[in-house]
């Protein structure tokens, strides 16, 4: 029998409405139309413009014959149209498939024929590479050209029609389709396939909705923040801030190309609130000259994601008046989805001791509904003694739909109840999680764990030593050993690999210590994380 407070108290278009999005920058364009939306060089457009070219665009794509539910795809530096393509494309009731810009063209092939693309969207620093990619379709999109102002470099033409006029075709006041079904798809996401073919990520609107507004409540982001785009909009979607920005009213400043110079003018010319990255970026801005560095005089936040940044490198942040938070997710969850919360006693702590502190990958976001560090097979808690080690696993409408067209590997994902990260961590006794390895990353020496991130760590506050990564290498003897590759800091180009195993010797179990070092560029993905799988394919020659 039904419950008295389930009797004629019906869901009805009054009281129920599916969660998305798009509602953010309907809601923003009608109380702040003349509020900055966009920067982009000499380029400022308000809210109510950008509305209007989202709208725009939703209407000359179903012009165009590009139907609900199909796959529209980009492959778009931080610029405009890339912004408003994370609502023109649903707002038509399409998915949106940003694709890494770093790709070559046989692995964007795969993934324009996977999602089954019906267009896409290209900048003309990657026309070569989207033509050769086409090429090998059967099927193939609709290519609309992106020009863009301040791209640097001859601007060719590989498509049916230019950005422009495709929105010229459009109706800055056609009706738009808001999804019937929060659970329906918004966009498409490819994770990285290092290991095999890429896997393609769902997102649904109540997922993206709700990861938008978290990203707020995490960072306590006031109204109208100014936020620099040096993350990659084609990476999560930009972590869901596109959306967030727009739920903000803030501003978008749109950053083609991520350089620590420009990063630095921007921050102080544009008065940015707020931005994100990976530990490179801020690397990149302490590791400035004196004659580049500027000193800000308002406040500014930046969320790190992945391994937290040395302590050297947060007290060099700190000093130029920049408050660094370390997030922690995955492309399956939207981007980060954990914080390291912090208590203002910590503020009080030496620096080795805070960095230490925010190195964890922290608790919970407000909308990811449950956390934990468990057995990967039973399932079964670890406990929370800051040394047993278990896979961190996630629950709550932030998790994705699943894998397109891979029903077994999204059951493997999802299995038990929980998202399977693949993520090897610690539970500290007041809850916060810090990771100490991918499953695959592990080294198991002699029968021993080592933990990559704890060597690397000791490597990093060598004061010679501007980045660090290790991995295994195979050994007759025990099985597999520590191989480290440092990219050396300007002006130490005399270290050698003596001094940096002598001085892991002085920080690290004997164990621990690796048996070579190899000095280097670190290959990276465009959002600044270290390939290591083309350092263990070195490590092994």
């Amino acid at each position: 029998m039904s419950s008295i407070f389930e009797q004629g108290l019906p869901q009805t278009p009054a009281n129920h409405v599916a969660l998305s999005p798009l509602t953010f920058i309907e809601r923003t364009a009608q109380i702040y139309p003349d509020y900055p939306a966009v920067v982009h060089g000499d380029l400022r457009r308000d809210w109510l413009t950008t509305w209007q070219r989202c709208r725009r665009l939703a209407s000359a794509l179903a012009g165009r014959g590009i139907q609900p539910g199909q796959t529209v795809a980009a492959m778009l530096p931080n610029v405009p149209p890339m912004f408003e393509a994370h609502f023109g494309v649903p707002l038509a009731g399409c998915v949106l498939n940003t694709l890494n810009i770093r790709l070559d063209a046989e692995a964007i092939a795969y993934m324009l024929a996977h999602g089954e693309a019906k267009a896409i969207l290209v900048d003309p620093e990657f026309s070569d590479v989207i033509e050769e990619a086409v090429a090998m379709l059967d099927d193939k999109p609709l290519v609309i050209d992106v020009a863009d102002a301040l791209f640097e470099g001859e601007a060719r033409r590989i498509g049916e029609i230019e950005y422009e006029d495709l929105l010229a075709e459009g109706d800055p006041e056609a009706p738009y389709r808001l999804p019937e079904d929060e659970w329906q798809a918004i966009s498409l996401n490819y994770t990285s396939g290092t290991t095999g073919k890429p896997k393609g990520v769902v997102y649904h609107h109540r997922g993206a909705h709700l990861n938008a507004v978290s990203n707020i409540l995490e960072w306590a982001m006031p109204h109208h923040p100014v936020y620099l785009w040096t993350l990659p909009m084609f990476h999560c979607n930009g972590w869901c801030f596109p959306w967030t920005i727009a739920a903000a009213a803030g501003t978008n400043i749109c950053l083609r190309k991520v350089e620590a110079r420009k990063v630095m003018e921007l921050l102080v010319d544009e008065g940015v609130t707020h931005f994100s990255g990976a530990p490179i970026v801020l690397n990149g801005l302490v590791n400035l000259s004196e004659q580049h560095k500027r000193m800000l005089e308002h406040p500014v936040k930046v969320t790190v994601a992945g391994a937290a940044p040395p302590a050297t490198v947060i007290s060099g942040i700190e000093k130029l008046g920049i408050e660094v938070t370390h997030v922690y997710g995955l492309t399956e969850v939207y981007g980060p989805v954990t914080v390291c919360a912090w208590r203002e006693s910590w503020n009080e702590l030496p620096l080795e001791e805070r960095a230490r502190i925010k190195s964890r990958q922290g608790v919970r976001g407000h909308m990811l509904e449950a956390l934990c560090v468990a057995d990967s097979e039973t399932l079964e808690p670890v406990p929370k003694d800051g040394e047993t080690i278990g896979e961190i696993m996630m629950r709550g409408n932030n998790v994705m739909k699943g894998y397109l067209k891979d029903e077994k590997a999204t059951q493997i994902a999802l299995q038990g109840g929980w998202y399977h990260t693949g993520d090897l961590a610690v539970w500290h006794a007041d809850g916060y999680i810090e990771i100490k390895d991918r499953l695959k990353d592990i080294i198991i020496s002699g029968g021993e764990n080592i933990s990559t991130i704890e060597v690397e760590n000791a490597i990093y506050s060598h004061p010679a030593v501007e980045e660090a990564a290790v991995v295994a290498r195979p050994d007759e003897k025990w099985g597999e050993t520590p191989c480290a590759f440092v990219k050396l800091k300007s002006g130490h180009e005399d270290t050698t690999e003596e001094d940096i195993i002598a001085y892991c010797r002085e920080h690290l179990a004997r164990f621990k210590v690796p048996r070579y070092v190899i000095f280097g560029e670190l290959p990276k993905t465009s959002t600044g994380k270290i390939q290591k799988f083309l350092l263990r394919d070195e490590a092994r020659k």
